[in-house]
């Protein structure tokens, strides 16, 4: 797998978009958990750094995959407070 997926013409982080499938694939409702959000925040935060690639990645796994209200919020509110700072 490279580094980047095309869809529908547009880059995405691979790693990313990977790792949402993971999340959802078999487990629970198919929603992603507060738990998972964490773990896609980690995945986002590792290179201390918010890419335009990895925004864009962020707001299509938001647009095409359910997330639980409690995961949603925390996500938001984590993702708007660090990439303040970025």
């Amino acid at each position: 797998m490279g580094y980047y997926t095309t869809i529908n013409g547009k880059k995405y982080d691979a790693e990313l978009l990977e790792l949402a499938k993971e999340l959802t694939e078999g487990a629970g409702d198919g929603r992603l958990s507060k738990s998972d959000a964490e773990k896609l925040y980690s995945k986002v935060n590792d290179a201390n750094s918010y890419t335009d690639i990895e925004k864009d990645t962020i707001a299509y796994i938001r647009k095409n995959f359910k997330w639980t209200d409690l995961a949603d919020e925390w996500f938001r509110t984590e993702i708007r407070k660090w990439a303040g700072t970025k």
